[in-house]
């Protein structure tokens, strides 16, 4: 009696995941508003804030650009990539079926998922880097006083907006309705984060709840870690609780088809 060998299956190894992020980082690059809007537009926030917010002292050296503006140029980059880019492309690629065929093959439709934060992550970078370039050399802004906090609270805030941009790619039906949705998820949760003015000029109640969205809590929490204060821990809680909000409203309803 002859035993029936089922080959093993391949996964894809590091070159076939370094091809994928090649790709996908040739689809962000063609794709041109999604790639100039999230560092043009933090850039005009930032040079058009910088003058007056420069010249307003707040305490230990610092001024309003790095208490208030920075932090706000930061979180509006990362955004406007999470919240509105990211989405779009997921759309996309489950409308013409990309993540259908993948599903077929040795590659998970995942491997797309992974691709696109890797080279969402890099696109942060570069909008980071201009952001700070510009504020340190045109503007003379300071350095974060807690450049671990810093750092840790913009890897959580990143984290923060993919999950909800991970909500957007999952209940939008179309590319085109993922950018509708990002922008207005995007703008309400920035407007209630006091993206327009700060959070003073925020009805009562309407502030109290956009604090402690994720675009609210991520500039108060960077806004504290710049000057060297305490991090308030709700603010850390309310990014960690977006992150793990997004995540399961994302796989309960993100289709692959």
């Amino acid at each position: 009696m002859s035993t029936l060998v089922v080959p093993a299956v391949r996964r894809p190894g590091i070159r076939s995941w370094l091809v994928l992020v090649a790709c996908e980082g040739k689809m962000v690059v063609r794709d041109t508003a999604g790639l100039v809007v999230p560092i043009v537009l933090p850039l005009l926030i930032l040079v058009m804030s910088a003058g007056s917010a420069g010249d307003q002292p707040v305490g230990n050296g610092y001024t309003a650009l790095d208490v208030f503006v920075l932090p706000l140029v930061l979180t509006v980059v990362l955004g406007t990539i999470g919240v509105i880019n990211m989405p779009s492309f997921l759309a996309y690629y489950r409308r013409t079926g990309i993540l259908r065929r993948l599903a077929a093959t040795p590659a998970s439709p995942a491997m797309v998922l992974v691709a696109q934060v890797v080279v969402s992550v890099a696109q942060a970078l570069i909008g980071l880097t201009g952001a700070l370039a510009v504020a340190f050399g045109l503007f003379d802004a300071r350095l974060p006083a807690d450049l671990g906090a810093a750092v840790g609270v913009y890897a959580l805030a990143l984290a923060a907006m993919y999950a909800v941009g991970m909500v957007v790619a999952a209940v939008a039906p179309t590319p085109n309705s993922a950018v509708a949705i990002g922008l207005i998820a995007f703008f309400v949760l920035g407007a209630l984060g006091g993206m327009f003015g700060g959070l003073s000029t925020v009805p009562g109640v309407l502030a109290t709840v956009g604090e402690w969205l994720p675009f609210g809590a991520a500039v108060a929490a960077m806004s504290a870690a710049w000057v060297g204060a305490a991090v308030d821990p709700l603010h850390l809680l309310a990014l960690a609780a977006a992150v793990m909000v997004g995540a399961t409203l994302s796989a309960l309803f993100f289709r692959w088809t």
